[in-house]
């Protein structure tokens, strides 16, 4: 687990902030650092609902993601697209530059 320069708890929301807004727009961009750690936490949120669409799943995705347009859109469109395929590559890092303020190298994770 990467820190971001940032406490557990700052870290924690904006890992979830960042999930949300991944799922409902299925694409962001952000930094390297950021978008590998968001991959880790989206694909097993994904796997997860991928193969069990049953109530304890969605009570443990709802604490991860409290958004309710996130986890409906995660179970009826994005879980279905992966169910029975094999575990885990459900996104998508790609380098695409630098950013303009800082140089930061950011990166587009998208739903694959």
């Amino acid at each position: 687990m990467r820190k971001l320069r940032r406490n557990k708890d700052h870290r924690r929301l904006m890992l979830r902030n960042m999930a949300i807004s991944l799922i409902l727009n299925e694409r962001i961009i952000t930094t390297d650092t950021r978008a590998k750690e968001l991959k880790r936490m989206v694909d097993k949120i994904i796997d997860r609902a991928a193969k069990n669409n049953d109530l304890a799943t969605r009570r443990w995705v709802v604490e991860i993601i409290p958004s309710k347009q996130a986890v409906r859109k995660l179970f009826d469109e994005i879980a279905p697209k992966y169910k029975g395929s094999a575990r885990g590559g459900y996104t998508r890092v790609i380098k695409v530059g630098f950013r303009k303020g800082d140089g930061a190298p950011t990166s587009l994770i998208e739903l694959v």
